[in-house]
């Protein structure tokens, strides 16, 4: 078996791409794509934390009138039931799964608590993180960024539906569009790059967290990353 280049990671999923080609709410065979190929992961011995997305339910930003501290409530309770969707497709292949949420929801999930995360992920068991960081205004890139910092993950996969990578303009609109093979954090922000917002960018840099962006639409990319394959775009502080 080939040795894993990482040990620990945080794996950043979108709500849209768990939606898959339906574009709205959660496409089983996309989530049970997922799941397999997290499988593969645990089985390398690879602690994996899932930050979850819950734009295929609700987007804050897009809710034009409504009070934004209340649309973004919304949306953590959109990434709450993806994580328990993708837990549940986990748990039927047979990988140990805990959801955390930010926000107390004690019947359905545990709260979020470092080092109980951390111990799960010591034991061999999937950490999904729901409910973002549970205050408005963050994102879940955000999350994935802070919760990679608590947890000391090695690197933080951030996965892109319908892209395969960080371009210097959007490759849908612009067939001469140019893909980045590696960039450094400070590049996103001087350039204005869409990958993710500021407030996570900056946390990634301070905390010099590697980043990889990588489509999402080929899910044994995964894989092929934490096997040490040159995928998607590297952003990394040199």
């Amino acid at each position: 078996m080939i040795e894993p280049k990482y040990k620990r990671i945080v794996l950043k999923l979108s709500g849209e791409a768990l939606a898959g080609e339906k574009g709205f709410g959660i496409d089983e065979n996309t989530i049970v794509m997922i799941a397999e190929e997290i499988k593969k992961l645990q089985d390398m011995k690879v602690q994996v934390a899932i930050v979850v997305g819950g734009g295929n339910f609700w987007r804050g930003r897009s809710s034009e009138g409504m009070d934004r501290a209340t649309s973004d409530y919304m949306g953590m309770l959109g990434t709450t039931i993806n994580a328990l969707a993708l837990q549940d497709a986990l748990e039927k292949i047979g990988v140990l799964t805990r959801v955390q949420t930010a926000i107390e929801m004690r019947q359905i999930a545990e709260p979020y608590i470092r080092r109980r995360a951390i111990r799960h992920l010591e034991k061999g068991r999937v950490v999904i993180f729901a409910g973002g960081s549970g205050n408005p205004y963050f994102s879940t890139d955000t999350t994935a960024a802070l919760r990679a910092a608590e947890i000391e993950a090695e690197v933080i996969l951030l996965a892109k539906k319908g892209v395969d990578g960080v371009y210097d303009s959007d490759p849908c609109l612009n067939s001469e569009a140019k893909k980045f093979d590696k960039l450094k954090y400070i590049d996103i922000l001087n350039l204005g790059l869409g990958i993710m917002d500021s407030t996570a960018t900056s946390l990634c840099m301070d905390n010099k967290i590697p980043l990889i962006v990588f489509g999402i639409d080929d899910a044994n990319n995964i894989v092929r990353i934490i096997r040490g394959e040159q995928i998607g775009t590297q952003v990394k502080e040199e």
